[in-house]
């Protein structure tokens, strides 16, 4: 699979080749989980429906659920103002987050914000 030379040429890759891929859950708006794309996975995510990343450990190409069974089904890509970010809007099959949660943004710890401390 080969990407679309327009969306290529509006993409702004970092030095690795790679942007990042933010995915939010399409029926509650929850954002899920931050990854790496390359041309080869969003093309590859575009042509599928399905989630599809660049592993920076592994050096190769993974599709979300492939070994955990939990998928995701692309509803939706958008690319950012500035062309180094990519929207998913995904239907998620279980837990998105490799710790087995439903979001990689669940944990209880919140930064606080200045004008919070502040009142703290």
């Amino acid at each position: 699979m080969t990407l679309d030379a327009a969306v290529s040429a509006r993409l702004k890759r970092n030095a690795d080749g790679l942007i990042s891929a933010v995915v939010v859950e399409h029926a509650t708006s929850d954002v899920l989980m931050m990854a790496w794309m390359n041309d080869d996975a969003l093309a590859a995510t575009l042509a599928t429906r399905r989630g599809t990343y660049w592993s920076r450990s592994r050096g190769k190409l993974w599709v979300k659920g492939e070994t955990s069974g939990h998928y995701q089904h692309v509803r939706e890509v958008r690319i950012d103002c500035d062309g180094d970010t990519v929207l998913l809007r995904v239907d998620q099959t279980g837990p998105a987050c490799h710790t087995g949660t439903h979001t990689c943004f669940d944990t209880e710890e919140r930064l606080l914000l200045a004008d919070e401390k502040e009142h703290a």
